[in-house]
């Protein structure tokens, strides 16, 4: 009996080691196991929460084009290291453009679009002097034999942001049903030439008026239902010219200060977006009147009238002009453009001047001249005073200050290229009439169009 007793104790001792040890092993496994679910599962939600935070730095990704027609036109002439960059590009997170769009527009609403500097641009114009049909011979410098190109490869890059390039397909979707003006002097015009070649790469606009000397003329976009017009009012007041098509006047224009062209006037209200600018035309002898009485003029020597100057009748017409606007409840959008400079060197347009540089410059490196400061300081100063008045009564009365921006392209004229191979028969040393206020087509003009578009498509 005794002998089956400690039997039967070592039997249950040993039962009862195995099973502690049975338990201890199955609470090290479990253990284990918990740790290892609990480990991964958080490095897990630590490398999800990595990849999708907002601001995961970006140096790999571009967004798509958001037009893939305008990207398929400048795709062949970027440069051959990117098509092999561009299949090891990474999917941007859905969370990143509007992270971006926040960003950007944070951007936009600090941004200085008119302090900058032209920078390189390999892929060049979007349109060409062949693609387009509305550039008009003085400004289609190609066609005229300018032998140089290089000025066709800049665009102005502001300091503080960027400029995207005009999206021509965006412009008219965001343009259905409204109507522009552009109202001023040739420089609008050749302005307008700029924007239709950049809007016909989608659709060609049709041409639905022209006055007698197709200087005032309006085209219509059928599938957009947009119009846009440009309307040659050079004083933007009421004035009598007396002037051929190279500019020699016959006799002294008579400038009406206190009265508004009609030929924008009677359609003012009618715009939902306008362009408006003068300048240069006030430099011409002419006699000034008030209450339809002679005031004075300005380089009138033959005749026995106060000399008033050109800075006088400027800045009581500008007055006039955007006090009106300011106070005429007009509920789309006014830009007033200031006055682009000219760049005659060695003279002037009628005295053998000439602009012969086939590059921009830099800031510090050009001096605006004495006359075209006195314009710019008496557009700013009667814009400032318009705009409050503007403000005031709801009317949307915006600037776009281009003239710094374009001083810097001394290269961007016709020059003697406003005629067709002016130099054809003749020694190259031959003198020819030098056009250095006009714009080539394409050329520096087409980024106004840039700006435009951000401040009233994007802005």
């Amino acid at each position: 009996m005794r002998t089956l007793r400690i039997d039967y104790l070592k039997h249950k001792f040993g039962y009862n080691n195995k099973n502690l040890l049975v338990k201890l092993v199955l609470t090290i496994f479990f253990f284990g196991l918990a740790f290892k679910f609990v480990f991964f599962q958080s490095l897990s939600n630590e490398i999800s929460s990595d990849l999708e935070h907002p601001f995961t730095e970006k140096t790999n990704t571009v967004p798509e084009p958001q037009n893939p027609h305008v990207f398929s036109q400048h795709v062949t002439e970027i440069p051959t290291t990117l098509p092999e960059q561009v299949p090891q590009l990474q999917p941007v997170s859905e969370h990143v453009p509007q992270n971006e769009d926040q960003v950007s527009h944070t951007n936009k609403e600090t941004c200085d679009y008119f302090s900058g500097d032209w920078v390189p641009n390999p892929v060049g114009p979007v349109y060409t002097n062949e693609s387009c049909n509305f550039i008009e011979g003085p400004q289609n410098c190609l066609k005229n034999g300018r032998p140089d190109k290089e000025f066709l490869y800049w665009k102005w890059a502001p300091r503080d942001c960027d400029l995207p390039p005009f999206d021509p397909y965006k412009f008219l979707n965001a343009m259905r049903d409204k109507v522009w003006a552009l109202i001023g002097d040739s420089i609008s015009r050749n302005h307008v030439q700029s924007l239709l070649c950049m809007l016909s790469m989608v659709e060609q606009p049709v041409l639905v008026y022209h006055d007698e000397e197709y200087k005032s003329k309006s085209w219509h976009f059928p599938s957009y239902n947009f119009n846009i017009s440009v309307i040659w009012s050079p004083f933007l007041v009421e004035a009598a010219i007396f002037e051929d098509f190279n500019g020699v006047s016959s006799s002294d224009v008579k400038l009406y200060l206190d009265k508004l062209d009609s030929k924008w006037k009677d359609q003012f209200m009618n715009f939902d977006y306008i362009i408006i600018s003068c300048g240069k035309w006030f430099l011409k002898s002419a006699i000034y009147y008030e209450n339809d009485t002679i005031l004075g003029c300005h380089y009138c020597h033959e005749r026995n009238l106060t000399e008033l100057g050109f800075d006088f009748a400027y800045r009581k017409a500008l007055k006039f002009v955007l006090n009106s606007i300011a106070t005429s409840y007009h509920k789309g959008m006014i830009i007033f453009r200031t006055f682009t400079p000219d760049h005659f060197e060695n003279g002037e347009w009628f005295s053998g001047g000439t602009c012969n540089r086939t590059a921009p410059v830099k800031e510090g490196e050009i001096e605006m001249k004495y006359l075209n400061t006195m314009l710019r300081d008496i557009e700013l100063e009667e814009f400032g005073k318009a705009a409050a008045e503007a403000s005031r009564n709801g009317v949307n009365l915006k600037l776009v200050d281009l003239a710094l921006l374009s001083l810097l392209r001394p290269d961007g004229h016709p020059g003697p290229y406003r005629e067709f191979h002016p130099f054809e028969n003749k020694d190259k040393n031959a003198k020819v009439q030098n056009d250095c206020l006009h714009w080539c087509l394409p050329g520096p003009i087409d980024s106004w169009n840039d700006i435009l578009m951000e401040m009233v498509v994007n802005g």
